[in-house]
């Protein structure tokens, strides 16, 4: 699976546990990070955590893909997956409007809003 189909798979188990304002970032020629950035909110603490915990449970159970790393998830306010290629920050609305990766990220073409 390329960097690409991995990120429309992401994106659509995110939406289909009802993930907020889902956007992906392409980042291949901004960093050497990964491919992709992956940005999705959670309406509150736990729906943020369920949202981490689902995605890491299914990528791994049906897929056989696992995050390298997966921060803050416990803790429900930003939750940060690891898939090398694929990075995957899920936030609380507070936190996503503090940090605003979109707005480091993007630069009015890379920018793409997910819709199934």
């Amino acid at each position: 699976m390329n960097s690409k189909e991995k990120t429309n798979l992401i994106c659509k188990i995110l939406s289909d546990r009802k993930a907020t304002d889902i956007v992906y970032i392409a980042v291949e020629n901004k960093t050497s990070l990964c491919d992709y950035f992956i940005i999705a909110g959670g309406r509150n603490k736990i729906q943020v955590k369920t949202l981490a915990e689902h995605l890491e449970e299914k990528l791994k159970k049906e897929y056989e893909i696992t995050p390298r790393r997966a921060e803050g998830v416990q803790g429900g306010r930003w939750a940060v997956l690891d898939y090398a290629d694929v990075i995957v920050h899920i936030f609380g609305d507070e936190e996503r409007d503090f940090y605003r990766l979109e707005r480091l990220w993007e630069d009015g073409e890379n920018l793409t809003r997910y819709e199934d």
